[in-house]
This record gives C-alpha cells, sequence and structure tokens, in this order.
C-alpha cells in the first residue's frame, strides 16, 4: 500500500515539477543515441539503464537518470527515497527532495538504516549533483565516479 502511495504522489507531482521547478532545456535525446556513445562512457550506461528498465528518458529529469547510474541505487521506491538521501548527504536541497525525503521516512521508517547509508555515502563523495551532465555524456563513467569519489551503497 505504501508503495501505491509515492507512486501515485509521484505521478501526480512529476508534471507540475517539470513545468515550474526545473529550468533547464530538456535534453531531447534517445536511448539510441545514447547507446552510439563508446561503451565506456556515461551516455553509454545512461541508455544502457534506460533500456534495461525500458524507460524513456524524461524531459527537464535527465540527471535523475544519470544519479542512478553513478551511484548503482536501483529504482525501487526505497532505493527512489535512499537516492534522495544520497543527493541531500551531497549537498542538494530542493523542496521536492526534501518531500521525498519526510514522505518516504514515514512511510519506510523501516529502512531508516539504508536511509542512513545513503545519506553518509553521499556526504563522502565531493558535490557531483550540480555537474551539467549534458556536456558529459561522453566522458568514461569510471572517471566521473572516481574523480567525485562516488561509490555505491
Amino acid at each position: 500500500m505504501r508503495k501505491y502511495i509515492l507512486e501515485t504522489i509521484y505521478e501526480w507531482s512529476k508534471k507540475p515539477y517539470q513545468k515550474w521547478f526545473k529550468s533547464q532545456s530538456p535534453w531531447d535525446i534517445s536511448v539510441q543515441t545514447l547507446l552510439k556513445y563508446s561503451h565506456e562512457s556515461l551516455g553509454f550506461h545512461l541508455g544502457c539503464f534506460l533500456l534495461q528498465y525500458d524507460f524513456s528518458p524524461q524531459p527537464k529529469l535527465e540527471n535523475h537518470d544519470v544519479f542512478h547510474v553513478l551511484t548503482g541505487i536501483g529504482i525501487s521506491v526505497p532505493e527512489e527515497i535512499a537516492m534522495q538521501y544520497y543527493l541531500l548527504g551531497n549537498g542538494k536541497r530542493s523542496l521536492y527532495l526534501l518531500s521525498v525525503i519526510v514522505i518516504g521516512s514515514i512511510c519506510y521508517p523501516d529502512k531508516f538504516k539504508l536511509f542512513k547509508k545513503a545519506y553518509q555515502t553521499g556526504k563522502t563523495a565531493y558535490p557531483f549533483h550540480q555537474l551539467d551532465y549534458k556536456k558529459l555524456l561522453q566522458q568514461p563513467v569510471q572517471t566521473l565516479k572516481t574523480t567525485f569519489l562516488i561509490s555505491s551503497l
């Protein structure tokens, strides 16, 4: 039930969030284009991630999928909440992030250890949440992880 509630809230909030809170331009890039990047690149790994989960790039929300690629955090509801904790630890601040953390923490108190670990792991990395990833798609994903000390949970 809690998963359904959070997924419903996400679906209701996604469009207004894209419209009113995300000011960057959409990337306008396809999964097929991403898969044409070199195999070690962020672009290729992003394309593989999207293909694996049968996703397509969401306009103005492309960075979110990059965060999954860089951190290795999965896509289940508790993992999505953990991702927000990771980003909070990394210095990202937004009303949306804080809302997900508050609501997610209330709905998943049994995942507190996961959330705490994600927050602490995010703190150990150099700030990477604010990068312009569209300009970094050709960079080797391992170089980005090493440069910013991004580690998986």
